[in-house]
């Protein structure tokens, strides 16, 4: 996949998500992804590069990277909980969907019961048991 595939099914798949809106407080150059304020993935180019950068489980996040040498830790993120995720071999349309999904989780996980617009535990469950 390549570097405008990348973003474009990232960004549908969020676009997808209960709640999640695009902004742009960094300038037209970062497209953010929130839910109820909290980002959950951001996209840009480094180097001309596309990239998305996503929150990941710490545990997770490492078996990633040794896994897939496009997944590196989060540019300008806190490496121990954001990956940053760029085209190449091995990563597919799947994967994308599965990671920004992943981080949305983890975000609406942390948020007040109340505010949370799915169930972080059972939301996406049954298209990861399906795999």
């Amino acid at each position: 996949m390549n570097g405008p595939a990348l973003h474009k099914t990232a960004a549908a798949c969020a676009e997808e998500l209960p709640g999640a809106r695009l902004e742009h407080p960094f300038g037209d150059d970062w497209e953010v992804f929130k839910v109820r304020g909290k980002v959950f993935m951001l996209m840009t180019e480094v180097p001309g590069r596309p990239v998305v950068i996503l929150k990941a489980d710490p545990g997770e996040a490492e078996a990633l990277r040794e896994q897939y040498s496009h997944i590196t830790p989060g540019y300008h993120m806190n490496k121990k909980h954001w990956i940053t995720l760029e085209s190449g071999e091995g990563v597919h349309k799947e994967l994308i969907r599965e990671l920004v999904t992943d981080s949305y989780r983890l975000v609406v996980a942390h948020l007040p019961k109340a505010e949370r617009p799915v169930d972080p535990h059972t939301y996406g469950a049954g298209a990861r048991a399906a795999r």
